[in-house]
């Protein structure tokens, strides 16, 4: 019991403190939920392309998919390895080691803070979207809700160790965010970010379906917009991942910290 409301305490305290500090920023906040509209440019395009073509889903199918692509880009965007790598560049961890913590807690109550801070500006825009497409317009029901809202937990969980996984190539490398830029290359074309899986070749479907990227987005997406998935085994796969990514976050996290020498600006 002590134990866990001392987790309680400590967990309360840094989403207050976090809050407050993206509270300060709220004009960037607006920008940062602007900046992933790529779907609705997208989603444009595939209308286009559902009208002139057979691609297994209708315009409003298309419409609501990259709608719901939208919002959970904004509950799973992580920036992780761009603050841990500043840290050990600029020897900050340092002083992060000293608290009896875990300084990857820091980050996480940092992105989930943020989440809260920028709902109300992903929901002004929603509403707006709706107001120019009424006929895209949809109320899923609870059940769809409550598994919507727990793959985007396990797609936010997956995304961050996958990033926080990468920033612990920080301790070798100056540049852990090129690496970043690498995988999301991948990321980009094989999560469903572009467009809904369903539309690829089969045979990249079935390789892709083993790989963590379409649980990202595409996974949550379809739930949300009422498209047929396979339930069991999507959060079977993002459990897999998420085991395997946290197994290797620790591994690195353990030889990264032999040789970290607190040196930096």
């Amino acid at each position: 019991m002590v134990s866990l409301r001392r987790i309680t305490r400590i967990s309360t305290t840094l989403l207050a403190t976090y809050y407050a500090y993206m509270l300060e920023y709220r004009a960037e906040l607006i920008v940062w939920a602007l900046s992933g509209s790529l779907p609705f440019i997208l989603m444009g395009v595939w209308q286009k392309a559902a009208a002139n073509g057979n691609f297994g889903l209708t315009s409003l199918e298309f419409t609501r998919y990259f709608l719901a692509s939208y919002l959970i880009r904004q509950l799973t965007v992580v920036w992780v390895i761009w603050e841990f790598e500043r840290e050990i560049n600029e020897g900050k961890l340092a002083f992060r080691l000293l608290q009896p913590l875990d300084p990857g807690w820091h980050h996480v109550w940092n992105h989930i803070s943020e989440r809260f801070a920028r709902i109300p500006f992903v929901a002004i825009l929603i509403a707006f979207f709706f107001t120019l497409y009424p006929a895209s317009f949809w109320v899923p029901n609870l059940t769809t809700v409550l598994l919507f809202l727990l793959s985007a937990g396990c797609a936010f969980a997956l995304q961050f160790l996958i990033q926080y996984t990468l920033a612990m190539l920080a301790f070798w490398t100056e540049k852990a965010t090129a690496l970043q830029d690498m995988w999301y290359i991948f990321h980009l074309f094989l999560s469903g970010a572009i467009a809904p899986i369903t539309v690829f070749p089969e045979s990249i479907q079935r390789i892709i379906t083993f790989l963590p990227f379409p649980y990202i987005v595409n996974f949550p997406a379809s739930i949300l917009a009422g498209l047929p998935v396979n339930l069991a085994q999507g959060f079977s796969v993002i459990l897999v991942w998420i085991i395997v990514f946290f197994a290797l976050n620790r591994y690195l996290w353990r030889k990264g910290l032999k040789q970290f020498s607190g040196m930096g600006a």
